[in-house]
């Protein structure tokens, strides 16, 4: 126990960088989701084709090959960015797939009458979505974000291996000092990844609650 109270800021350094992983990861995820699934529903064929074609890949698609992708092959094409944002571009591309898909249901829920009340009153169908629908969409899709939110959550983990000094990486490197402590310190970092999925989880559990009472 001891060795994790001496290793304790280290730990916490890392923390901090996966809260900072997650954090953008996340945000930029969900835009990307939710601007995937805009096409998904829309009345154009090439942009239903474009997000179809992107969930259907990214979706089938091992999440580490994504972070080899960001971080080879970009390089590759020139573009040359830090680890950190390696993984974030990797985390982002891969879960806007599963965000687009949560936010998508979400869309499927609302009935037609609400896109027809927004022709009625001069609004585009791009402008009926953003405005009338998808406000709706978000309020009863909240559990299912927060799962791909925790599923990015643990996925972060794999940043580790790609140089991130992100918690993992911290936890292995007082493992190396420390072998005799190794029990300990997992289980510290495990539950300081609790201190994130676990409240996330009772917020969806929540919400869900709430919105099955408001049905």
């Amino acid at each position: 126990m001891h060795t994790v109270v001496d290793h304790f800021g280290a730990l916490m350094e890392g923390f901090a960088v996966t809260l900072a992983l997650i954090g953008v990861s996340t945000v930029l995820a969900l835009i990307g989701g939710t601007i995937l699934a805009s096409f998904r529903v829309s009345p154009i064929p090439l942009l239903k084709s474009i997000g179809s074609g992107y969930v259907e890949t990214f979706r089938n698609v091992p999440t580490a090959v994504i972070y080899f992708m960001t971080l080879f092959a970009f390089p590759q094409l020139g573009i040359k960015i830090p680890f950190f944002w390696a993984a974030v571009a990797a985390l982002a591309i891969y879960y806007s797939a599963f965000f687009c898909e949560a936010v998508r249901s979400g869309i499927n829920a609302i009935p037609v009458g609400q896109f027809e009340a927004g022709r009625s009153i001069g609004l585009t169908f791009g402008g009926s979505l953003r405005y009338i629908v998808l406000p709706q969409a978000f309020r009863s899709v909240v559990p299912p974000l927060i799962n791909v939110f925790i599923a990015l959550t643990k996925s972060s983990a794999i940043a580790s291996a790609f140089g991130v000094a992100e918690l993992l990486t911290r936890a292995e490197g007082v493992i190396a000092e420390e072998s005799q402590a190794v029990l300990w310190i997992l289980a510290a970092t495990s539950l300081l990844y609790l201190v994130i999925t676990i409240p996330a989880g009772t917020i969806a559990n929540i919400v869900e609650k709430k919105v099955a009472v408001a049905r």
